[in-house]
Protein backbone atom coordinates (compact mmCIF):
# COMPACT_ATOMS: atom_id res chain seq x y z
CA UNK A 1 0.00 0.00 0.00
CA UNK A 2 2.81 2.46 0.85
CA UNK A 3 5.37 0.83 -1.45
CA UNK A 4 7.45 3.72 -2.78
CA UNK A 5 6.50 6.30 -0.20
CA UNK A 6 9.30 8.61 0.93
CA UNK A 7 8.42 8.91 4.62
CA UNK A 8 10.67 11.93 5.23
CA UNK A 9 9.05 13.83 2.37
CA UNK A 10 5.61 12.75 3.59
CA UNK A 11 6.41 14.01 7.11
CA UNK A 12 7.57 17.35 5.70
CA UNK A 13 4.39 17.69 3.65
CA UNK A 14 2.24 16.74 6.63
CA UNK A 15 4.04 19.27 8.83
CA UNK A 16 3.55 21.94 6.19
CA UNK A 17 -0.13 21.07 5.96
CA UNK A 18 -0.48 21.38 9.75
CA UNK A 19 1.21 24.80 9.66
CA UNK A 20 -1.12 25.93 6.88
CA UNK A 21 -4.14 24.70 8.85
CA UNK A 22 -3.02 26.65 11.93
CA UNK A 23 -2.41 29.77 9.84
CA UNK A 24 -5.87 29.37 8.27
CA UNK A 25 -7.41 29.03 11.73
CA UNK A 26 -5.65 32.18 12.94
CA UNK A 27 -6.44 34.15 9.77
CA UNK A 28 -10.07 33.09 9.64
CA UNK A 29 -10.89 35.31 12.60
CA UNK A 30 -9.94 38.32 10.48
CA UNK A 31 -12.14 37.35 7.53
CA UNK A 32 -15.56 39.02 7.33
CA UNK A 33 -18.60 37.50 5.63
CA UNK A 34 -21.84 39.41 5.27
CA UNK A 35 -25.13 37.68 4.67
CA UNK A 36 -28.15 39.69 3.58
CA UNK A 37 -31.87 39.18 3.28
CA UNK A 38 -34.84 41.28 2.27
CA UNK A 39 -32.80 43.06 -0.34
CA UNK A 40 -30.28 44.11 2.29
CA UNK A 41 -32.64 45.48 4.94
CA UNK A 42 -31.20 42.86 7.30
CA UNK A 43 -27.52 41.91 7.29
CA UNK A 44 -25.51 39.55 9.45
CA UNK A 45 -21.72 39.75 9.66
CA UNK A 46 -19.63 36.74 10.68
CA UNK A 47 -15.95 36.01 10.93
CA UNK A 48 -14.39 32.99 9.25
CA UNK A 49 -14.95 30.88 12.34
CA UNK A 50 -18.70 31.41 12.06
CA UNK A 51 -19.01 33.79 15.00
CA UNK A 52 -21.78 36.36 14.59
CA UNK A 53 -20.06 39.75 14.82
CA UNK A 54 -22.80 42.19 13.85
CA UNK A 55 -26.48 42.24 13.00
CA UNK A 56 -28.12 45.20 11.28
CA UNK A 57 -31.86 45.63 10.93
CA UNK A 58 -33.26 48.54 8.94
CA UNK A 59 -35.57 50.75 10.97
CA UNK A 60 -38.33 50.29 8.37
CA UNK A 61 -39.00 46.90 9.99
CA UNK A 62 -39.75 48.49 13.35
CA UNK A 63 -42.66 46.72 14.98
CA UNK A 64 -42.88 43.88 12.43
CA UNK A 65 -41.54 41.07 14.61
CA UNK A 66 -42.52 38.24 12.24
CA UNK A 67 -40.66 39.82 9.31
CA UNK A 68 -37.64 40.61 11.50
CA UNK A 69 -37.38 36.99 12.65
CA UNK A 70 -37.66 35.60 9.12
CA UNK A 71 -35.15 38.07 7.68
CA UNK A 72 -32.64 37.59 10.51
CA UNK A 73 -32.68 33.83 9.98
CA UNK A 74 -32.20 34.36 6.24
CA UNK A 75 -29.30 36.77 6.71
CA UNK A 76 -27.56 34.53 9.25
CA UNK A 77 -27.98 31.48 6.99
CA UNK A 78 -26.60 33.45 4.03
CA UNK A 79 -23.52 34.41 6.07
CA UNK A 80 -23.08 30.81 7.28
CA UNK A 81 -23.12 29.57 3.67
CA UNK A 82 -20.37 32.04 2.80
CA UNK A 83 -18.30 30.93 5.80
CA UNK A 84 -18.75 27.26 4.84
CA UNK A 85 -17.66 27.96 1.24
CA UNK A 86 -14.59 29.81 2.55
CA UNK A 87 -13.68 26.90 4.83
CA UNK A 88 -14.18 24.33 2.07
CA UNK A 89 -12.04 26.29 -0.39
CA UNK A 90 -9.31 26.79 2.22
CA UNK A 91 -9.32 23.10 3.18
CA UNK A 92 -9.03 22.09 -0.47
CA UNK A 93 -6.01 24.37 -0.84
CA UNK A 94 -4.36 22.88 2.25
CA UNK A 95 -4.99 19.27 1.20
CA UNK A 96 -3.95 19.84 -2.42
CA UNK A 97 -0.31 19.71 -1.30
CA UNK A 98 -0.76 16.04 -0.42
CA UNK A 99 -2.02 15.07 -3.87
CA UNK A 100 1.49 14.26 -5.13
CA UNK A 101 1.73 11.25 -2.82
CA UNK A 102 0.73 7.87 -4.18
CA UNK A 103 -0.30 5.47 -1.47
CA UNK A 104 -0.76 2.41 -3.65
CA UNK A 105 2.53 0.73 -4.36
Amino acid sequence: MFGNLDTKEFERALSSMQEQAKKFDDDSQNQLFIGKSGGGIVSASMNGKGDLIDLKIDSSLSGDLDSIQILVVGAVNDALIKVAEFKKKSAMNIVSGMSSFKFNG
